[in-house]
């Protein structure tokens, strides 16, 4: 029943991406102008919302490589999967090793040194996932709150939605299109940590299964205060049922 279920409901939004694809199709055609921003963000959330939904129905390996000021710091792989309650489930396969802790001042030193930057390490992981993938909801917030604009990269090819404030005031997250499919092609993100000083960069490579599904392939990361580099990769993609 709940395969059913799930069954119709990605059919239903798989429909509804094909309507609105076709009727934002006509638009154009009837207009000869280039897309309204409004049009294509409208598209642009139907099509997440069914890549997400389908994503559903599939596990993933998750490799997490944390560096500082260029040296590979540490190294971690999960087994990626949705749960019952619609979240993401981790299973940790891999990791690099704890370094030898010294002893005495220094070691001590060194300690909370670590433990700062471990608790940075751990806010920049948690703000990749309130950008990546880019989700329906705050797409919709943006759209009605008047904050989006288009910015053609390649006429009738490819073009960039940026939505402003999407996360935090102030914070841009830009979603590169193909205008014919409406597949979103790659994300860039400028936003903050812990204050607006702490400048952060995301630059995000999507990827396409098989079936037409998107998911992004690779997430990186740049805090440029703190020479901090967060690079996720995610691959091996396979049906769990």
């Amino acid at each position: 029943m709940r395969m059913a279920r799930t069954n119709n409901s990605m059919k239903t939004i798989v429909y509804a991406v094909s309507m609105t694809l076709t009727v934002a199709g006509l638009v154009l055609s009837a207009s000869a102008q280039q897309p309204a921003p409004a049009e294509r963000a409208a598209m642009l959330k139907a099509t997440m919302a069914a890549s997400q939904l389908v994503l559903r129905q599939y596990e993933w390996i998750e490799t997490t490589v944390i560096s500082l000021k260029g040296e590979e710091k540490s190294r971690k792989q999960e087994r990626c999967y949705y749960g019952a309650d619609g979240g993401v489930q981790k299973v940790e396969l891999s990791s690099s090793p704890e370094p030898e802790k010294k002893r005495g001042l220094r070691g001590r030193i060194a300690e909370k040194k670590k433990e700062e930057l471990t608790d940075y390490m751990k806010s920049a992981v948690a703000l990749v996932k309130t950008y990546v993938p880019p989700g329906p909801s705050k797409i919709q917030a943006v759209k009605d709150a008047g904050n989006v604009s288009i910015e053609m990269l390649d006429p009738g090819k490819r073009a960039r939605l940026n939505f402003r404030s999407y996360e935090k005031a102030g914070d841009n997250l830009g979603v590169e299109v193909d205008l014919a499919s409406n597949r979103p092609l790659g994300v860039k993100v400028s936003t903050s940590l812990d204050d607006a000083a702490d400048v952060v960069t995301l630059d995000v490579r999507m990827g396409q299964l098989d079936d037409g599904t998107s998911y992004p392939s690779e997430v990186t990361l740049n805090a440029k205060a703190k020479e901090l580099t967060v690079k996720v990769q995610n691959s091996g993609y396979r049906k769990t049922n």
